[in-house]
């Protein structure tokens, strides 16, 4: 039986004949590291100076090449644990930083001279407690000295000022007697008589001072 003419022919897929694309993948482009840049040689994927000198930090290889040389670099971090790589390669690149300020001593002239740099800040500080202690120890003779001072001058003002009778002991040779005292010893007898003083008049006592 003959199909109409209006009936397209059946087309297979083109899916179902053709075979699948592969997936696009992303072209990465590996920058070698610094190490490999200077020595001119192929970095690999698993280099072992790659995680320590990257390609931002030539100076950083340079430096440390010129001192202990690439083999030696490569020999050392080989032995190492991983964990300890970085602080080998901190301590290569300072000990060569420090080698090409001072070919002679390297690091170790630098570690002198902040030993130098300690010890003179020690003296100072020494020095300045022990003028610490001085100006502590002169104030302290200072403060004992002033309440000695007004210690003694205390009672010359109490004494001066007595509340009793109102009379003055200490008394000049022109000065006249008060006439509220009890006894008044008379200088010109040579101090055996004794006159008696009352309310306004003085009259003489034969009897002694004391009794």
């Amino acid at each position: 039986m003959e199909s109409s003419g209006d009936t397209a022919p059946l087309q297979s897929s083109p899916t179902a004949t053709s075979p699948p694309q592969p997936p696009a993948t992303a072209t990465v482009v590996l920058s070698p590291c610094a190490a490999c840049k200077i020595l001119r040689r192929r970095c690999v994927d698993r280099c072992v100076l790659a995680p320590y000198f990257p390609p931002t930090d030539p100076h950083k290889f340079a430096t440390a090449h010129r001192v202990f040389g690439a083999s030696n670099i490569i020999k050392l971090l080989q032995e190492l644990p991983e964990e300890q790589r970085a602080d080998a390669v901190s301590s290569m690149v300072y000990e060569a930083a420090a080698r090409a300020r001072d070919p002679v001593y390297g690091s170790a002239g630098a570690i002198c001279q902040l030993q130098r740099q300690v010890d003179g800040l020690k003296a100072q500080l020494a020095r300045a407690q022990a003028e610490l202690a001085a100006a502590r120890a002169h104030h302290a003779q200072l403060v004992a000295l002033l309440c000695t001072v007004e210690m003694a001058a205390a009672p010359h003002g109490a004494y001066g000022s007595g509340s009793g009778g109102g009379s003055q002991l200490a008394a000049g040779p022109g000065d006249a007697a008060p006439v509220d005292g009890l006894y008044v010893v008379d200088a010109g007898t040579g101090g055996d008589g004794i006159m008696q003083t009352g309310t306004g008049h003085v009259v003489w006592a034969d009897e002694p001072l004391w009794t």
